[in-house]
């Protein structure tokens, strides 16, 4: 009995260490950066790698907003605790564009390579997002007509490539999804000031620029 105990004690232990990090992180990001957060779907506890919401074909499992839908996203701390408080393992969702950062998206292998050749020419990137299968480059906010102009003007753009913007949302880290753990590839700087991001014209330009000069194939997906 004292072994079975000690077993439950261990594992609400790391729940609620799991817990405290993911609502200490949504803080950071409403309060302190004003990102507009809401807590994710989740997975299936019967089977971690299904959704939680009704679609048995969901594509993004765990990872999306469901109820409260993405409107609902918010920096109040109240609202963000008591969301945590009842759902401690809930992934971390930002509403992206408005007063928090917009992405550009790519297949991991070739972020990977894509961010490689950045680093040898000097830009300067902000946060990078990273999920098991794409990564994510944080961009300051834009509008759909800035996007369209700038995909206009290009003679190639890699259809693997996908943009969240006003209306769109990322899950962000220490969040867990059906697809695996989210994490920053390259993280925010410590301190209480949101971090830097460049522009999407610069990112889209180098990002293309990239994976055309390594010869990188990105599959849409």
């Amino acid at each position: 009995m004292r072994e079975i105990l000690g077993r439950r004690r261990r594992l609400l232990f790391r729940r609620n260490g799991r817990g405290r990090e993911l609502i200490d992180a949504a803080l950071t990001f409403a309060t302190e950066w004003q990102w507009p957060v809401l807590p994710g779907v989740g997975t299936d506890p019967q089977g971690h790698a299904r959704c939680g919401c009704p679609d048995p074909e969901c594509t993004v499992p765990g990872a999306h907003p469901f109820d409260p839908g993405l409107l609902a996203a918010t920096t109040d701390a109240r609202m963000i605790r008591w969301w945590w408080a009842n759902r401690p393992t809930a992934p971390i969702v930002l509403a992206t564009g408005g007063t928090a950062p917009c992405a550009v998206s790519l297949p991991a292998p070739a972020a990977a390579r894509a961010l490689h050749a950045l680093d040898l020419q000097g830009m300067r990137l902000g946060p990078v997002l990273a999920s098991p299968t794409r990564w994510a480059v944080l961009v300051r906010p834009y509008s759909m007509e800035q996007l369209g102009e700038l995909l206009y003007a290009k003679d190639f753009v890699p259809g693997s490539l996908r943009f969240h913007g006003e209306g769109g949302y990322l899950t962000l880290p220490p969040s867990e999804t059906g697809q695996g753990q989210i994490r920053w590839e390259r993280a925010p700087l410590p301190g209480s000031a949101a971090p830097w991001v460049p522009d999407v014209e610069a990112v889209v330009d180098a990002v293309v620029d990239a994976l055309t000069r390594t010869g990188v194939s990105a599959p849409e997906f």
